[in-house]
């Protein structure tokens, strides 16, 4: 589990295929500190696991499953990932609670300039815009992010000069892809419900109430 705030940016170094995925060569600094074979360290989003240790680098395997479903998919070398050690027991928790699981990838569809702050545009699939909610969290790239607008099927997001100096994200452009994760809270309220309403029962305020909500 994270926090998706971002320890710093690290760069992809070696990228090997394997008869299934591939193994991934990172350089880091600060998450490498007390770093351990079998840690989990999120990759620009998903939840990788540290198979052997070098200097100042780190190697991962990327199965193709991760590779299907997130940005990772097309990562070579030189390029630059957001990187966070999994989160301690008495941790601060600066962002909200982040699995490392992707639930899609994205695309940048806007950008524009709002005082100091760059308002970005993030296009998703119906399938997860339920789970999207103003002021609510969302996990950009495995940037713990909160959310400043929704439409249709966008969503935007402001950032402050900090997040886009310690994040790729001040890399980005429009049509990049990302990779989204939704908060988990929004899944689990999600089955939650499920499992209380029956096929027939309308949801109004006198099942809100029966229920604890009024």
């Amino acid at each position: 589990m994270f926090t998706g705030i971002v320890e710093e940016i690290g760069t992809i170094t070696e990228v090997h295929p394997q008869s299934s995925g591939v193994t991934v060569k990172i350089k880091a600094e600060t998450v490498l500190e007390d770093a351990k074979v079998g840690d989990s360290i999120a990759v620009d989003g998903p939840c990788l696991t540290v198979r052997d240790l070098e200097q100042r680098v780190f190697v991962v395997d990327i199965s193709e499953e991760t590779r299907r479903r997130t940005t990772l998919r097309s990562c070579k070398v030189g390029t630059r990932v957001n990187l966070e050690r999994s989160l301690r027991l008495g941790d601060r928790i600066g962002g909200h609670l982040v699995l490392g699981h992707v639930d899609e990838i994205a695309t940048i569809s806007g950008w524009k300039n709002e005082g100091t702050s760059s308002i970005m545009q993030v296009t998703v699939s119906p399938k997860i815009k339920p789970y999207i909610a103003y002021k609510g969290s969302i996990a950009v790239d495995g940037v713990s992010l909160t959310i400043a607008d929704v439409s249709d099927n966008k969503f935007e997001v402001a950032l402050i000069p900090h997040t886009l100096q310690v994040t790729t994200l001040g890399d980005k452009r429009n049509g990049d892809s990302v990779n989204i994760e939704v908060d988990v809270m929004a899944r689990y309220i999600e089955t939650l419900m499920q499992n209380q309403i029956p096929p027939s029962q309308t949801i109004d305020l006198e099942f809100l109430q029966k229920h604890g909500y009024g």
